[in-house]
């Protein structure tokens, strides 16, 4: 097999981990005004010196901050944004339940609003970050973050000024390039890695999310070329050795989820039309569907990283189990351009999923040994 000389890695992982509960109650604290900013910082810093050393003591090649100074996976980037203004409430986001019924509820948690002409603070967003990760460890850095389809899928053209932007090819215009501002700066300060979460394309391959595009104007089946070209003009000007790749994710928040669906429907646009260098793919049920869909991946180098381990409950998968998955998996797309990784992140927002950090630790340990077994 070919040596992999740039990520993603052959056993990787999507980046966000349990927080700490002492970080959690400082955040809390912050709200409350019984500690200002900076001291959150501080203790935040404090955080991710462990964390760092949790995924090296886990055998990762790649390291993140655990997206320990976030509230959201994406709420928080893109918040950031001038002129962009948000509904949030978390409790239409997730629907506790004895089971999965997180789905069954479509109403969108977070929708980002447009003002006026979109821009970066400055500055920049994650610069400083990757700054202060890069000083703890030896390791390929990964910066997170929200995927550039993430400000418009929520709320589609009626989210967006109709003054500020009268026509939508300047908004995307605009969006592209604050990510391309922020990529290039990445790259000055040494960043190698980013990886774009997007959970919109994944929800193209639920019916009912499809609909909700429907009433908002959209037509699903046009949105995979639209945003695989908004992606790739995003990215356009990286670093010839940055890598860049998009995660696909179905809702991931306290165990629960919000969508179902194989890949199919967005497939073929997807795999051939969006530039980047590799794919994180959901599979670790069957709301995921099979491994047909990789038929349309091109060959070349870009990596498909199977999410086949749960990050959702506690129950260690098998090595037997992962591997005759991949092997599945290997009848479609060559196992050459296969890697492995849990699904999701543990804790896509501050509230993790309802595992345990030992358990995160057996899971994160089991993908590097399958990797190790597998690819050497």
């Amino acid at each position: 097999m070919a040596i992999r000389t740039r990520p993603p890695f052959r056993g990787d992982h999507v980046g966000s981990l349990l927080r700490p509960e002492t970080l959690l109650l400082s955040r809390e604290k912050m709200k409350r005004g019984d500690i200002t900013p900076k001291e959150l910082k501080m203790h935040e810093d404090r955080c991710i010196e462990e964390v760092v050393k949790f995924q090296e003591k886990a055998g990762l090649l790649s390291i993140t901050d655990g997206e320990y100074r976030r509230e959201s996976f994406h709420v928080d980037f893109i918040s950031k944004l001038r002129n962009v203004t948000s509904s949030w409430d978390f409790d239409k986001a997730v629907k506790l339940g004895k089971e999965n019924i997180a789905g069954k509820d479509k109403q969108m948690p977070y929708i980002p609003y447009i003002d006026g002409k979109i821009d970066r603070p400055e500055g920049g967003i994650e610069i400083e970050n990757f700054k202060f990760i890069k000083s703890l460890t030896d390791r390929t850095v990964k910066i997170t973050v929200p995927s550039p389809t993430m400000t418009h899928f929520r709320g589609g053209r009626e989210a967006i000024d109709k003054i500020a932007y009268p026509e939508m090819g300047d908004f995307f215009t605009d969006l592209a390039r604050i990510y391309q501002e922020e990529l290039s700066d990445l790259g000055d300060a040494g960043c190698k890695y980013v990886q774009f979460d997007d959970t919109n394309l994944a929800y193209l391959c639920d019916e009912r999310m499809r609909e909700n595009a429907r009433q908002l104007g959209e037509d699903p089946d046009e949105l995979p070329e639209t945003y695989a070209a908004l992606i790739n003009d995003s990215i356009r000007n990286r670093p010839s050795d940055m890598s860049v790749c998009i995660h696909l994710c179905r809702g991931n928040a306290i165990s629960q989820w919000f969508a179902s669906g194989g890949y199919e429907p967005i497939a073929d646009k997807m795999f051939n039309l969006t530039k980047v260098d590799g794919f994180f793919l959901e599979y670790d049920d069957e709301r995921s569907g099979g491994f047909e869909p990789l038929r349309f991946v091109p060959k070349g180098d870009v990596t498909i990283v199977l999410g086949l381990v749960t990050t959702k409950f506690d129950t260690l998968e098998t090595k037997d189990e992962i591997k005759r998955r991949i092997d599945e998996a290997s009848k479609f797309v060559d196992i050459d351009q296969l890697a492995l990784s849990p699904q999701c992140g543990f804790s896509s927002n501050a509230v993790g999923n309802l595992i345990s950090v030992e358990d995160q630790l057996a899971k994160l340990r089991l993908v590097m040994e399958i990797s190790q077994e597998i690819w050497g």
